[in-house]
């Protein structure tokens, strides 16, 4: 059976959306940089968990760098435990640097995000194999924080099975946290799942108190299986601002979640959230933090969730903790349903103030206006086989549960200035597309 699945630009709006380059993987575990009428002007035959251009301020003025994975470690459980070296390529694709056969173990095992720093060395966001004390006798995939210098030394390292007390658990969470470790210590995508670490940046928070939580080397996390949003401190490693693992709530409340829309509010639950970060400087919205709000099935215990299954993009006041913007799909003027990814996904601010948004379970990436109007759309025509929808699970691990899936998952997609990339602007002006209301086979 041919199924049929509308792909490429289907909307554009060009007075309206933000022209520039898109990066995103492809399920096929090719990296592509595209423009807003779909044509593929670069690729490098390597995923990305996430690909990023790199800003040529911190490469030398060097355009069109790009990080990604650049080998496997041969571990069949694949996610956090696949990825043997990472790495930053330049335009050719020659490799400008590597790292990952000097990592403890002999992997990089990083995976779901990186970052390269001023200083020049590199945070990585990886997976630590070994017994965590507070969650039993068995090896788990711990997760952690390596910065990396240029020579491939580890000069910082924060691993979260050292900080769990600090995170909030109730009784009944400790009791759920560790059974579903015991259940599966092998669990490929780590017992928090740490999905995005982001050092906060220059911020008006810390210009009008250097004495905040909010330095800019401290470092923003996200634990997508707990619930939690929490910050680093740098130099004390302790968490020292968190939302999240619990909310307050009336019984229902969970059923109206995705559909309320009045702003300012305060913070509900997040469910199974992704990449939240503190939104530059020169951008709309610049120091508050910008998160995909998946609302998936999460929490130590199990977060309740609505029937109106739907995803959101929240702005959020770190200081006050208020949603302060969001998009939900009611906002484009859709059942909250047509906007979902229960377990992927990314936002990012544009500098006219829209933001792009990764509905990361079925490869679609859009832009939309602050009020919500959707000015260009793309849909991912590149599938692969994954184990429950995820390409980075290559092997099914559980007899009589995993299985290989066609999927055309995209887990992040970024926004690239045209000045970043060799080729320039386009030399053609973008045109206006509305193939919304056309069907084709994607085969």
């Amino acid at each position: 059976m041919a199924f049929v699945r509308l792909t490429g630009v289907t909307y554009h709006d060009p007075d309206s959306a933000h022209d520039s380059y898109i990066l995103f993987t492809g399920a096929d575990s090719i990296t592509r940089l595209i423009d807003t009428s779909g044509a593929v002007r670069h690729e490098w035959p390597f995923a990305g968990v996430p690909p990023r251009i790199i800003d040529p301020a911190l490469a030398g003025g060097r355009l069109g760098e790009v990080g990604l994975r650049l080998s496997f470690s041969g571990d069949p459980r694949g996610g956090i435990y696949a990825n043997g070296t990472v790495g930053q390529l330049n335009w050719s694709g020659e490799r400008v640097w590597e790292w990952g056969t000097q990592a403890p173990g002999g992997a990089a095992r990083q995976n779901h995000d990186w970052e390269l720093l001023p200083n020049g060395n590199r945070l990585l966001l990886v997976t630590i194999p070994r017994v965590v004390p507070a969650l039993g006798p068995h090896p788990v995939g711990d997760q952690g924080l390596y910065e990396v210098d240029p020579d491939g030394a580890i000069v910082w390292e924060w691993r979260v099975g050292d900080h769990l007390a600090e995170l909030g658990f109730s009784e009944s969470g400790w009791d759920t946290l560790r059974e579903t470790v015991a259940r599966d210590p092998d669990d490929p995508w780590g017992y928090l799942e740490i999905n995005s670490a982001k050092t906060l940046g220059p911020n008006r928070w810390h210009r009008a108190d250097p004495n905040s939580v909010f330095h800019p080397d401290n470092i923003l996390i996200s634990s997508r299986k707990a619930n939690i949003i929490a910050l680093i401190d740098k130099v004390t490693t302790s968490i020292v601002w968190q939302v999240g693992p619990y909310f307050d709530a009336a019984p229902g409340a969970q059923h109206q979640r995705i559909n309320a829309h009045k702003v300012p509010r305060a913070l509900d639950q997040i469910s199974g959230q992704h990449n939240p970060h503190l939104i530059a400087d020169g951008l709309p919205g610049a120091g508050n933090i910008l998160v995909f709000d998946n609302q998936g099935g999460a929490g130590y215990p199990p977060a309740p969730l609505g029937i109106y299954a739907g995803s959101r993009v929240l702005e959020i006041d770190p200081v006050t903790e208020q949603i302060v913007w969001q998009y939900t799909a009611e906002d484009s003027g859709l059942p909250s349903w047509t906007f979902f990814s229960s377990f992927v996904g990314n936002a990012q601010r544009l500098p006219n103030g829209n933001t792009l948004i990764t509905e990361g379970m079925q490869g679609r990436i859009f832009q939309v206006t602050p009020e919500g109007r959707v000015v260009w759309e793309y849909v991912s025509p590149y599938e692969g086989l994954g184990v429950g929808g995820e390409p980075e699970v290559g092997e099914p691990r559980v007899p009589g549960v995993d299985r290989l899936t066609s999927t055309p998952m995209v887990y992040r997609a970024q926004a690239v200035p045209f000045d970043w990339v060799p080729l320039g602007a386009p030399e053609t002006a973008p045109v206006a597309v509305d193939l919304r209301t056309t069907a084709h086979s994607s085969a």
